[in-house]
């Protein structure tokens, strides 16, 4: 069982993200709280550039969410903080009793941002 502290701990930590948004990249969401990094697909850009998303989902803000149909009224703001690439994923094929083996590597192109307001 969990103790008193525990529990006590658990919901100071549910209420730490009282102001989020949820903004869509072309078919991938994702969750954009200000102030924090965030890796997406890779978009143009160098570092430093600033971006603005326009399709947002939802906004939360301490007691009020805004939910859009499909899209909310806004924007999403954010600067590039590094384009960069993911981790090494292995592709390994072979056809038993043929001596066929393919081993290949690839590693997807990402962005990391920084999300700045909405």
């Amino acid at each position: 069982m969990k103790s008193l502290d525990q529990k006590v701990k658990f919901m100071e930590r549910q209420d730490s993200f009282t102001k989020y948004a949820i903004f869509q990249i072309g078919t991938k969401q994702y969750q954009g709280i200000e102030g924090k990094t965030v890796s997406i697909e890779k978009i143009d850009g160098e570092a430093g550039d600033s971006v603005e998303f326009k399709e947002v989902l939802l906004k939360k803000d301490n007691e009020t969410v805004e939910v859009g149909q499909p899209f909310v009224k806004g924007s999403l703001k954010a600067t590039i903080v590094k384009q960069m690439k993911g981790p090494k994923i292995i592709i390994f094929r072979f056809k038993r009793r043929k001596k066929s083996r393919v081993k290949k590597g690839h590693r997807q192109p990402q962005t990391i941002i920084r999300v700045d307001s909405f």
